[in-house]
């Protein structure tokens, strides 16, 4: 199992939220960057990104961030917020970006979807980021009819291979992660899952790797005391 750190972008800085509200921010650097190199020093083998502008507007916000975080880190990145067209898609992974993360469009454009998946294949994933159970958009501040588990089983069927798995509840909040849910997805799916949100502890990440997941990303639990995970790196 993969443990990405988790870099999310607000304003050119390095923040965090808590359950996805933009009014409960906590700036953990001025410069994303440096914590980029800081998680590679450490021994992380690739980033999780987040534009949260993006996320929020419905286009990507921070790339020359982005960029500078591939040309100065070599790392694999895995980037969603505010992707919404092919164009956004091409641009990302010319630039070096290993892994593009369809959210918002991932449900409402299902014919971009599709596209996408066809282009590209194992180049998109799927955040299915999800308020008690189902499915939020728009940068978590709308909540769908569409549960997660459901819209999870239907991705398969489009071909989608690798899946993030928020439970927005316990993102920021140190409380660990939706481990029940995690289960579920194991039984019913056979997508390469990644955990987000709640993953607070050692004992979290070793859990979710007995569960035969495919990789984890911590946030807020590793900027506020990163050496116990070094070894999970």
């Amino acid at each position: 199992m993969i443990l990405l750190p988790a870099i999310d972008i607000l304003d050119g800085k390095c923040v965090r939220l808590r359950q996805g509200d933009y009014d409960l921010q906590s700036v953990y650097h001025e410069d994303p960057v440096v914590m980029a190199k800081q998680w590679k020093e450490k021994g992380a083998k690739a980033l999780h990104i987040v534009d949260l502008n993006g996320a929020k507007e419905g286009s990507l916000k921070n790339l020359p961030v982005i960029e500078s975080i591939i040309e100065e880190t070599g790392l694999p990145i895995q980037i969603g917020g505010g992707i919404r067209n092919m164009k956004t898609v091409k641009l990302l992974l010319s630039r070096g970006v290993q892994r593009v993360i369809l959210g918002t469009a991932a449900l409402e454009d299902p014919d971009f979807l599709d596209e996408a998946l066809h282009a590209f294949g194992e180049k998109i994933a799927v955040s299915i980021d999800t308020n008690k159970g189902f499915v939020a958009l728009q940068g978590w501040l709308k909540i769908s009819e569409v549960r997660g588990l459901d819209f999870a089983e239907i991705l398969e069927r489009k071909g989608l291979k690798t899946l993030i798995y928020t439970d927005i509840l316990k993102d920021g909040m140190l409380q660990g992660p939706n481990f029940s849910m995690y289960r579920e997805l194991k039984s019913n799916t056979g997508l390469n899952i990644i955990a987000s949100g709640g993953v607070s502890t050692p004992e979290d990440v070793k859990k979710l790797r007995e569960m035969d997941l495919y990789g984890a990303i911590v946030g807020r639990a590793l900027y506020e005391d990163p050496e116990p995970f070094y070894p999970f790196f």
